[in-house]
């Protein structure tokens, strides 16, 4: 059987998407369920409670960004950095860092103003967690620099970033179902996801449509 990693409602947006044919989420659950083919719950996720305060408007308009850790056998604790849209919950950039400094935000805040082509006049915010590496008077420093406005969450509050929380958990659930030898092995792991979470995970908060769809302007021309 092809694509037995969709849920019911995925597996129906991509019939309707790639077959060109209407079948309901409802009809498409009957159907599997009948067929003893339902997917395992095992890794549904919790939703985060809270959204920030404003909701933004337009892609690049607001960024979050923070950190979550694997453990590599034999090679100890590593710390992947993401920036995701606030819009359309696209990843711009990742990266893999040994350690949770201002100077490995750094460089991936760059890769994201390069990825965008954004210059500082038109820079988006930046929401983040109140760690010492988003907090600093370095940080503080570059974001000034490159027009960017820092935005820290409410403390012990990790909902307020709850968009990049969320995308962390999803991620983490796949990414950990694995484990890895190397950093090589967990960059290329980590790679694959993004791809298909960019390009082709159907996201019900995007009206059931990919992070690329809405990022890229397609999202009017295919609802």
């Amino acid at each position: 059987m092809k694509h037995e990693e969709l849920s019911s409602r995925k597996l129906a947006f991509h019939i309707i998407d790639n077959h060109k044919w209407y079948k309901s989420e409802s009809s498409v659950y009957r159907i599997l369920k009948r067929a003893g083919l339902i997917t395992s719950p095992t890794h549904i996720v919790t939703i985060a409670d809270d959204e920030f305060e404003t909701k933004t408007r337009r892609i690049d308009e607001m960024w979050q960004t923070d950190f979550t850790y694997f453990k590599i056998i034999g090679w100890g604790w590593y710390y992947l950095l993401t920036i995701i849209d606030d819009y359309s919950r696209f990843i711009t950039t990742w990266d893999i860092c040994s350690q949770m400094t201002s100077k490995d935000v750094m460089p991936s805040i760059e890769k994201a103003l390069q990825f965008t082509g954004l210059k500082k006049e038109n820079a988006p915010k930046l929401l983040s967690g109140n760690g010492s590496c988003y907090i600093s008077k370095e940080i503080k420093g570059f974001l000034k620099g490159k027009g960017i406005k820092p935005i820290n969450g409410k403390p012990l509050h990790p909902q307020t970033q709850g968009k990049i929380e969320k995308y962390h958990r999803t991620m983490k659930n796949v990414i950990k179902l694995d484990n890895y030898y190397s950093p090589e092995d967990l960059i290329k792991a980590i790679a694959e996801f993004v791809n298909y979470y960019n390009y082709k995970r159907y996201h019900e908060s995007l009206r059931n449509l990919t992070p690329e769809d809405v990022y890229f302007g397609g999202d009017k021309k295919i609802l």
